[in-house]
């Protein structure tokens, strides 16, 4: 044992001089990532086609990778293309230089308008970046920069990647990179010099050249000639003669009852400033070859007129104020305030007057009497009179938030029949100036929820957008939202039918608010129908009808034969107005037993058909065409009934959680049965009372024909008969309708007790229009008001013809249809829409803008007008267009006036116009360098081929970028070398 212990007694540390450093897990790291990537081996892509920087698909795919603790992404950027057979692939030559490298001669993407920087600068369509994940790190040190650089060139060694890898350096702001592409014997490096002043010597083509052949050091003599690509670019700010031609509304001239530059009812539409801030014109010489053209310090041959290429961009300002966005902007403002409008307008005058103040029967006097009122009265009422003294007693100012010519004005638009004596017949016109009923644009009410466009709900939204943007803000909004209810209460007290809305039941695709005044419209029709009933006395001896089928108004009809009814055993003392006319205007049957006993008409379960049909039938509307009374053969009559009641979504909603919550026992399901049935007992009361001795089967038969089946049989006489009976459900022992039949005793509609109670729902639709604050009123509404910018959008579209815009509105509707349907949109999703609607307003600006500057409307030939729509066009929707003739084309010749008119402008000088008068044609030629400002941007491009690094080398592609700008100065070069010979 001791023996075998002494050698552990020995035993020394060793060493592992194979574990991996940090620097090797790196190399290591990237490595993989290629290999993940399949960025091995070469990969002969086509020629890149002209352009295709630009029209084709970028794509990029990242990863993350570590040194040490220093985090990099590494990101793949490729141009998505078609690969050649992979036939052709297997024949390629073993020693072909990489795509990247033949790219590097590539002629056809010189100068991209929109291109990673790496691509403008080399012209390469695939390239590999390891940049600092953080946005604030940055490699510094040199040492640092050269071993990222010498970790590229180990792992494309290693992997035999022939893309080329980049590392950036410095801070992210001045985009520097270094990098490395390696193929079969040959290598790719790639430098970078950005300084923010710039040598003398280099501010021209002939110090670039020099420093590119120094920089080559090829000892051939002669050198290769070099292929030089120029682009000179000239910036355009001031637009001397043309003032932006939006004019800001005219405000001043509604007060005073003129049609001003904005109407209610009329969304404001432009950009409040030149969309459009500078034109850049880029001037190339694609392909020159050194010794054609002198460019140096003391001359230059490159005249921007003798171009044999232009180019046009544009620069958009940034977020420009446009009219139609700030008014969406503010109105949704409104949803986020808190305030009720008694906070804002001061105390609600209904509490502190009670009774006394009360009297709003006078509201819109003016408008809804042709007597005389002074002016100052116009349409406000007593009420309203104290109310502003309350408000100005607490703002201490002189006047209520709403001017009265305003409010007066805003009032007549939205109820037009108030400046009529129609009012008083109950009746009104809609304006007939919207889009037609089935069109698109009116129908957009039913994607977003809002109101159709000439509906009453529309104009509020649009007139209440237009008084907080112009006319008192909030305060004004809650002013004119008090007066809206004030109205309101005096059309129900009044009977006088709310304009501009659809009758029947509420329309549940419309907005809430919008839904509340339909049933505010309901309640007055109804109100109306019976007061108008109850005027008609019996001894007239008339005897009104309905003039529709069953489906319409029970309350809507005068009573049935009057005369037969006040003869009616049982019925002296009550006379029709005690039907409709009792002190809470409640419209209640008989009470329930004593009259009906003392008519004879208890029959129900005890007393058979045979007593019901001794009783006088009443309330018939008509004769049914087919049918009679299976028991007596009677002809059936089909009777007058009373019209489920109408309900908006919100009754609908809270009926459905009462019903759910009785839950699925068998007293719930038979309660909720009950609540559900009040319509069908209403009818069955009904048709008892029109019908005398029928039976269960014969309402079936009118009701619901399904349920009573017919078949032929043949009876004892040997006759084909057709015998009928109820349907399996309608025999249910103890059914709801059956139930329901037992317990009806017949009664016509009109002494039924109401199934609408047209009182109580219009005073909880006052009430709920009485408690809205502005923000929900703004919430309410703001579908409203996002249909009518879509709206006038389109129709603003229409007169530019923007395929892009027409896009962008489709895209705009069918994102708006998804978010305003839910219930409580989010504000982002909210802001979002308003975003989009204001960038489609800024488009059709800028196309706008560049008309007038471009002058499309001047043109007297067809064919240069459109020539230069077609150019203005291109100019919204690319990046850059190529300007057809260059200086010589019609958009040229443009473009140049355009620059001269500036420099003019800029010397003091007279315009064009004046100078051709004064200035001889041959100095005109001689001061043509002075057309231009100096080039804002100077770029130029070098290649050729030569053998590196030494003259027997083989001979590879080398290529220098150089870009001088006001402050920036750069210059990039890729330099191929040799790496078997050399």
């Amino acid at each position: 044992m001791a023996a075998d212990s002494e050698p552990e007694s020995e035993v020394f540390e060793i060493t592992d001089f194979t574990t991996a450093s940090e620097w090797e897990r790196f190399i290591s790291k990237i490595e993989e990532v290629l290999n993940d990537w399949k960025l091995i081996g070469n990969s002969l892509g086509k020629p890149l086609e002209k352009g295709i920087f630009t029209s084709g698909t970028w794509e990029e795919k990242s990863d993350e990778i570590s040194f040490a603790d220093f985090k990099f992404s590494i990101t793949h950027h490729y141009l998505v293309q078609e690969f050649p057979d992979k036939e052709g692939k297997d024949e390629v030559l073993e020693d072909v230089i990489p795509q990247s490298m033949q790219d590097l001669l590539c002629m056809n993407n010189d100068f991209p308008p929109r291109a990673h920087c790496l691509v403008r600068w080399y012209g390469l369509r695939e390239f590999v970046v390891i940049a600092p994940a953080a946005n604030n790190d940055a490699v510094l040190s040199e040492s640092k920069c050269n071993l990222l650089l010498s970790s590229v060139s180990v792992a494309l060694g290693n992997t035999g990647c022939q893309v080329p890898l980049f590392v950036q350096i410095h801070q992210k702001w001045r985009r520097m990179y270094v990098g490395e592409c390696q193929g079969p014997g040959v290598r790719t490096d790639f430098e970078m010099v950005h300084l923010r002043k710039v040598p003398n010597q280099y501010t021209h083509l002939s110090g670039l050249l020099d420093i590119f052949k120094s920089k080559i050091g090829c000892t051939l003599t002669p050198l290769p000639p070099v292929s030089i690509a120029i682009r000179f670019t000239y910036v355009l700010q001031d637009w001397q003669q043309y003032f932006w031609p939006q004019q800001p509304p005219d405000i001043d001239a509604l007060v005073g009852g003129e049609v001003g530059g904005l109407e209610f009812g009329k969304l404001p539409f432009g950009a409040c400033e030149d969309p459009i801030s500078e034109l850049h014109l880029a001037t190339t010489w694609p392909h020159l070859t050194e010794g054609i053209i002198v460019d140096n310090d003391v001359y230059s041959d490159l005249d921007p007129i003798q171009a044999p290429h232009w180019s046009v961009r544009v620069r958009k300002a940034d977020n420009p104020q446009c009219l139609l966005g700030d008014f969406v902007t503010e109105f949704f403002k409104i949803c986020r305030r808190k305030e009720s409008t008694d906070e804002i307008l001061g105390r609600s005058t209904f509490e502190e007057e009670g009774r006394e103040a009360a009297d709003i029967t006078h509201a819109l006097s003016k408008l809804t009497e042709p007597a005389p009122v002074p002016i100052h009265k116009l349409s406000v009422s007593n009420m309203v009179h104290t109310a502003k003294k309350k408000i100005q007693k607490q703002r201490g100012v002189e006047e209520s938030p709403l001017n009265n010519d305003v409010l007066n004005t805003i009032l007549l638009f939205l109820f037009p029949d108030a400046a009529s004596e129609k009012l008083l017949d109950g009746t009104y016109s809609t304006d007939h100036s919207n889009p037609p009923l089935e069109s698109e644009e009116y129908n957009l009410y039913n994607q977003f929820k809002s109101a159709p466009s000439d509906s009453l709900t529309y104009k509020l939204a649009l007139c209440l957008c237009m008084i907080n943007f112009y006319h008192g803000g909030l305060k004004g909004v809650a002013h004119l939202w008090q007066e809206f209810v004030l109205e309101m209460r005096f059309r129900w007290e009044n009977n006088f039918l709310i304009p501009g809305l659809a009758s029947g039941p509420p329309d549940l695709r419309c907005c809430l608010l919008h839904q509340k005044l339909q049933m505010l419209n309901c309640c007055i029709e109804r109100k109306k129908a019976r007061d108008e009933g109850r005027k008609t006395s019996p001894s007239d001896n008339v005897t009104n009808t309905y003039s529709g089928d069953a489906g319409k108004s029970g309350d809507q009809l005068g009573p049935d034969n009057l005369k037969d009814m006040d003869k009616e055993k049982g019925e002296v003392g009550k006379s029709w107005d005690s039907w409709s006319d009792s002190e809470e205007e409640f419209f209640e049957c008989l009470s329930d037993t004593e009259e009906l006993k003392g008519n004879g008409q208890e029959s129900g379960k005890k007393g058979g058909p045979k007593e019901m049909a001794s009783l006088k039938p009443e309330g018939r509307l008509h004769q049914h065409g087919k049918l009679n009374l299976l028991h007596n053969g009677e002809p059936l009559y089909i009777p007058v009934t009373q019209e489920p009641a109408p309900m908006t979504e919100d009754l609908l909603e809270e009926q459905s959680e009462v019903l759910a919550k009785l839950g699925t026992s068998a007293e719930g399901a038979h309660l909720r049965a009950r609540m559900q049935s009040a319509c069908l007992l209403s009818d069955m009361e009904s048709f008892k009372a029109a019908n005398p001795g029928c039976f269960l089967e014969d309402f079936v038969r009118w009701y619901s024909p399904r349920d009573y089946i017919e078949e032929e049989v043949i009876d004892e006489k040997g006759n084909m008969v057709l015998k009928g009976e109820l349907s399996a459900r309608m025999k249910i022992p103890s059914n709801m309708w059956v139930e329901a039949w037992e317990t009806a005793k017949p009664i016509p509609a009109r002494r039924q007790r109401r199934l609408f109670d047209d009182t109580r729902e219009a005073e909880k639709v006052l009430h709920y229009l009485a408690v809205q604050k502005p923000a929900d009123l703004a919430r309410h509404l703001l579908p409203c008001v996002i249909h009518a910018a879509v709206l006038k959008v389109k129709e603003e579209e229409s007169l530019e013809n923007i395929s892009s815009v027409k896009k962008i509105i489709k895209q705009i509707i069918s994102h708006s249809s998804k978010v305003l349907h839910f219930p409580n949109p989010e504000d982002k999703k909210l802001e979002e829409i308003i975003h989009q609607i204001t960038n489609v307003e800024a488009i059709i600006a800028r196309a706008r803008s560049l008309k007038a500057k471009f002058g499309t409307e001047k043109c007297e030939q067809e064919e240069e007008k459109e020539d230069l729509e077609r150019f203005v066009s291109c100019l919204l929707e690319q990046p850059e267009v190529l300007v057809v003739g260059a200086g010589r084309g019609h958009a040229g010749r443009i473009i140049h006036k355009l620059f001269v008119n500036a420099q003019r402008a800029a010397a003091m000088a007279p315009p064009e116009e004046d100078l051709k008068r004064m200035v001889p044609p041959e100095e005109k030629r001689q001061n043509l360098a002075a057309d231009f400002p100096p080039a804002a941007g100077r770029e130029l491009i070098l290649r050729t081929t030569v053998p590196r690094p030494a003259p027997y080398s083989r001979a590879l592609p080398q290529r220098m970028y150089s870009v001088l700008t006001k402050e920036d100065f750069r210059l990039a070069g890729a330099f191929s070398s040799d790496t078997s010979f050399f």
